[in-house]
């Protein structure tokens, strides 16, 4: 469960540096480049699967998994809605839709689901149960 976390939680933290949007004339932006708010609680999603894969608490990083899949959720909204709002000023509906077609999702979106699905697969450890006089070496 321990490897599993570690592993979930660098993945979704590798993901959040990689490339999310392709911007026209600005180049591709990752996640401190959307939002800094969104990307400060991404990142304590990542802390969060974090510890509680060091303190094996399996309930805290399928959290951290589904907290992160529905913040991916919500960015990627904000991302469409972001396009098409900021190009109102255009008075043509073919045109704002063309001008809003401009900004591309990138790969960087897989590798954080990529993450948060190792996150959510985490089981709870076994229980070792010792029977009553065994010595444990």
């Amino acid at each position: 469960m321990r490897t599993q976390g570690i592993i979930g939680a660098a993945i979704m933290a590798i993901g959040g540096m990689c490339p999310l949007v392709r911007v026209p004339i600005l180049g591709n932006w990752n996640y401190f480049d959307l939002d800094q708010t969104l990307a400060i609680t991404f990142y304590v999603m990542v802390l969060m699967g974090l510890i509680g894969a060091f303190t094996t608490k399996a309930g805290l990083v399928k959290f951290a998994g589904w907290a992160g899949i529905l913040l991916v959720a919500i960015t990627l909204a904000g991302v469409y809605f972001k396009a098409h709002d900021s190009f109102g000023f255009l008075h043509f509906k073919k045109a704002v839709n063309f001008a809003a077609g401009l900004v591309k999702y990138k790969w960087g979106w897989f590798v954080i689901l990529a993450g948060t699905f190792i996150l959510i697969t985490v089981r709870k450890p076994k229980a070792v149960i010792i029977a009553q006089g065994d010595m444990i070496a």
